[in-house]
């Protein structure tokens, strides 16, 4: 398979047709693939001319996610036979021989030195994305099973009660491979194969989602992937970025908790996301203010601007819900009349499918209702839900902004077309203050234009 030509050096970077590999190595042995000072790792990049990239551990999760990519010309020489395969896989087996032999010394020192390799169980886990994973699975099922009976491997796809490591991005699914070493390693090799064979159309996205990196609870991981922006654009000209921003509308009574005593939290966020963010009062008699977050980036870079606005959102939304148990919040952001197209799209079916596959709900409202901070060419998106739902359903909306905002029609393959059935959640009993767009009317939302004034500029 001919790889997508790129700069060789771009370690930053997944090409559409290059083969992306993710393995979860269980926290303990990460030292094994890792080693003192990172000399494994770099001896097996070096070794497999391939990229790795080992992220870091979230609290409460016992596995770390190594995503190994290369191009997927067949390069390397693999196995006793010599065979090519691309640097990718070699790298895969590297690390998996060496977590495997990392698991035989364990055993070894838990028997008195006993030789168990004949008892050993091993288990591969590894992150698929959806649209990918079927080249696995095969027409009602006939290629997993074909596996499982050539191989006598346990293997299942897993598609519920996922880690949170997972991307809601690209709808990971979990790949399991249990059995004795052979077997499993016989099992892995038919796999790999069968990804190397059959791209992702998100691959290219797996190293440019911070948003999608979260502990359980909402908070937001993404520290290693801010560096990893700022490593890669400094070599290129700015002048060549495009500047994203996101307006959220803020409570007034909320700004305080925004900014921090003496500005220290809005500037713990500037400082490790990159992003420029102001706050901006509102002139009028409304009880709102908004909070402008912007930044210069480059398409296939993690956004500084995503970045914040999702660490900034549960303090820039207000509670929605009826008692002091209701975790329900509201998040409202202003989009240009010349963008929401892009989270209506044609009779409604983007804004159905995300509020389908993030459970909240999701408003496109009428120009007339917005608050009278808003510019004339503004709509303003509501989101509700609980903190959870609104922070995937904010992650939806903001990434399909981007997408839009570079133009990059292409690039929504970040999201994706067919999603998994989720039944819809129930509307809200409480009525919004504001008029709902009906999304469900059968029109092109994607050409509107935005010739209007702004009702109350704010600078």
């Amino acid at each position: 398979m001919a790889s997508t030509t790129r700069n060789i050096h771009d370690h930053n970077v997944i090409g559409s047709e290059d083969t992306v590999y993710r393995y979860l190595c269980p926290v303990k042995k990460t030292g094994s693939i890792i080693g003192k000072g990172g000399e494994i790792a770099k001896q097996i990049r070096s070794e497999t001319k391939s990229n790795m990239r080992i992220n870091e551990a979230l609290p409460g999760c016992e596995e770390r996610v190594v995503t190994i990519y290369s191009t997927s010309d067949e390069l390397n020489h693999f196995g006793d036979d010599g065979e090519l395969v691309c640097p990718a896989l070699d790298a895969l087996f590297k690390v998996h021989d060496m977590v495997v032999a990392d698991s035989s010394n364990d055993n070894d020192d838990d028997d008195g030195g006993e030789d168990v390799v004949g008892k050993q169980t091993v288990t591969v886990r590894m992150l698929v994305p959806s649209d990918q994973i079927g080249c696995v699975i095969g027409k009602g099922g006939q290629v997993i099973q074909k596996l499982r009976t050539e191989t006598n491997a346990h293997i299942r796809v897993i598609k519920d009660n996922l880690p949170p490591y997972a991307l809601t991005l690209s709808h990971d699914e979990l790949l399991q491979i249990i059995g004795e070493p052979l077997i499993v390693r016989e099992a892995l090799y038919q796999v790999a194969s069968l990804l190397h064979d059959n791209p992702s159309r998100f691959q290219h996205s797996l190293l440019s989602s911070p948003s999608t990196m979260y502990q359980p609870g909402g908070m937001l991981m993404c520290a290693p992937l801010t560096s990893s922006h700022r490593n890669y654009t400094a070599h290129r000209d700015l002048a060549d970025a495009t500047e994203f921003c996101v307006c959220f509308i803020c409570p007034a009574e909320n700004v305080g908790g925004v900014i921090g005593k003496g500005g220290g939290f809005i500037n713990q966020i500037r400082q490790e996301t990159g992003a420029t963010i102001r706050v901006n009062t509102s002139e009028t008699e409304e009880d709102d203010s908004i909070i402008f977050i912007s930044s210069k980036e480059f398409y296939e870079d993690p956004s500084p601007t995503v970045n914040a606005a999702i660490r900034l959102q549960e303090r820039c939304s207000e509670k929605a819900g009826k008692d002091t148990n209701d975790s329900t919040i509201s998040t409202r952001l202003l989009v240009s009349s010349s963008h929401i197209g892009c989270l209506i799209g044609k009779g409604g079916a983007v804004i159905s499918e995300m509020r389908s596959v993030t459970r909240a709900n999701i408003r496109i409202l009428q120009k007339e209702n917005v608050p009278k901070i808003a510019r004339e060419d503004e709509e303003m998106v509501q989101i509700t839900g609980n903190p959870d739902a609104a922070m995937k359903a904010l992650t939806q909306v903001i990434l399909r902004l981007r997408a839009n905002a570079f133009d990059m029609n292409h690039g929504l393959v970040l999201l994706p077309t067919s999603f998994p059935y989720i039944s819809q959640v129930s509307e809200s009993s409480k009525k919004s203050k504001y008029a709902k767009r009906d999304g469900s009317r059968d029109q092109d939302y994607s050409k509107l234009d935005s010739n209007s004034k702004r009702r109350n500029h704010v600078s």
